[in-house]
């Protein structure tokens, strides 16, 4: 199922940072790091947390992002004074497979644009506004993990600006013998590689040229136009995440298994 890139209905947020004066600069670091929702109440009833399924917030200067629950989201933080505003955002909009999610999800979106408050106490965040709690923990930040070894699960497709969700949870792993071990979601490759800088280049074994049937379809061809790409694929390695880019065409990938 391909995703579609929209705006969001929600609108522009605006956030007054409670007990603190502080010049735009400072308020950025204030509020800066990746947050991941705790509980929060919206018009008297719960945000549901679904389990497997987080809901994250991650704030970069003037970069902001995260998942909620089921989609991607992104904008832009705009500072006036000691108010922070969060603007243009857009997210994908694919249709979440479990219903906990989509309830998790909606109840989310719904709630941020009754925000009016931001607090920080240390590793906590506590966003506020009429009928509106939502409390958040700092993740800690992850050591950049190594390039060859882990094995990489591929989590969004990237078009320019916009990406999208997966299916079948393909993976990439590129191994210390030289060989790489890869897959689309429909096919499994194999190959070898060489690295230079960032640059990753992969002479892929041969393997079956029939296209795969939709909706993997698209996905299969999308993988394979990156890890495939003549004069390789450049990797771009933060914490636990990997974006392998090849022209306007990406992957997006995250680890958390080494493979033999």
């Amino acid at each position: 199922m391909r995703a579609l890139h929209r705006s969001l209905a929600i609108g522009a947020l605006t956030l007054a940072l409670v007990g603190c004066s502080l010049l735009p600069g400072a308020l950025n670091a204030a509020l800066d790091g990746e947050w991941q929702l705790q509980q929060g109440t919206s018009q008297g009833a719960a945000v549901p947390i679904a389990i497997g399924h987080p809901i994250t917030l991650k704030i970069d200067g003037t970069s902001v992002g995260g998942t909620a629950a089921c989609n991607h989201y992104g904008g832009r933080l705009e500072i006036n004074g000691t108010t922070v505003t969060f603007a243009e955002l857009g997210q994908t909009e694919m249709a979440c497979q479990d219903d906990g999610a989509m309830a998790s999800e909606a109840a989310y979106v719904a709630a941020l644009p009754r925000v009016t408050g931001a607090e920080r106490d240390g590793d906590s965040l506590v966003l506020t506004g009429p009928q509106v709690e939502l409390r958040f923990t700092l993740i800690p930040p992850v050591p950049n993990a190594d390039l060859v070894g882990p094995r990489w699960t591929l989590e969004s497709l990237i078009s320019g600006q916009v990406a999208s969700t997966v299916l079948a949870a393909p993976t990439l792993q590129l191994k210390a013998d030289g060989t790489i071990a890869a897959s689309t979601g429909c096919r499994d490759l194999t190959g070898r590689y060489t690295v230079s800088g960032a640059t990753v280049k992969v002479t892929l074994d041969p393997y079956d040229l029939i296209a795969c049937a939709e909706p993997m379809g698209s996905q299969d061809v999308h993988v394979m136009k990156v890890i495939g790409a003549a004069g390789g694929f450049t990797i771009a390695i933060q914490g636990s995440s990997m974006t392998a880019t090849a022209g306007e065409m990406g992957l997006g990938y995250r680890t958390g298994t080494t493979g033999s």
